[in-house]
């Protein structure tokens, strides 16, 4: 039987033994290995990218959105004012003082011996400054404030046969003026203020003279 030399036998098992060399497995797992992860942190670049977007687009619509309402609280604060003043100004022009009034409860008012010789009306009013809100307060501020203060003063002389009997019969009379009653208050009385020395007039006849003082309840609009 003829004997048979392979002479390339050594040379192809060596190919053989590189072929199934692990080194080389184990490249080129690594390398399909790392192919994925590139791709993979790839995805993950990407999908940040859409993220940032994403938030970058958030802020932009909350930063609107604060916007919107910082008009809308300046709005209604405005609101409120406009609102205050215009019933400011209502009680202002249906509650301001008349003095013609005044004068016709003055005129039903008489008294015999009582002689009315001056009338001082007194009418001011106290501003108070607007209290603003603190800085990042988000409130209506403190409106300004006008406290309207009026005093009646009554100069006159009484010449009843005993003078100065008249003086508290004159009080009274004033006191029950339904006018005087209603924009005095639950008091609605005149003061004293003075009350003078008996005199004697030229024709002969005795009087004194007196003062009286009413002070109106205090009206802060």
């Amino acid at each position: 039987m003829p004997i048979r030399i392979n002479l390339l036998a050594e040379t192809h098992a060596v190919e053989e033994a590189r072929r199934r060399d692990p080194v080389k497995r184990v490249i080129f797992l690594g390398a399909i290995l790392a192919t994925l992860i590139l791709a993979y942190s790839s995805s993950l670049m990407v999908q940040n990218i859409r993220a940032k977007g994403e938030v970058t687009r958030l802020e932009q619509s909350a930063e609107a959105r604060k916007n919107e309402y910082a008009q809308v609280l300046l709005n209604q604060k405005n609101l409120i004012e406009n609102r205050r003043k215009l019933e400011s100004l209502h009680r202002l022009s249906t509650n301001r003082f008349l003095v013609g009034t005044l004068l016709n409860a003055m005129q039903k008012s008489t008294l015999d011996n009582v002689q009315l010789l001056g009338l001082r009306l007194s009418h001011s009013y106290v501003q108070a400054e607007e209290v603003k809100p603190k800085k990042g307060q988000h409130i209506a501020p403190k409106p300004a404030t006008s406290t309207e203060r009026i005093v009646l003063t009554l100069n006159a002389k009484d010449s009843s046969p005993i003078p100065g009997d008249a003086v508290n019969a004159f009080q009274k009379k004033l006191a029950a003026n339904p006018y005087f009653t209603e924009m005095l208050g639950r008091n609605h009385e005149f003061r004293l203020l003075s009350l003078g020395s008996p005199q004697t007039d030229p024709e002969g006849k005795p009087f004194v003279l007196f003062t009286l003082e009413a002070r109106f309840p205090e009206k802060t609009r």
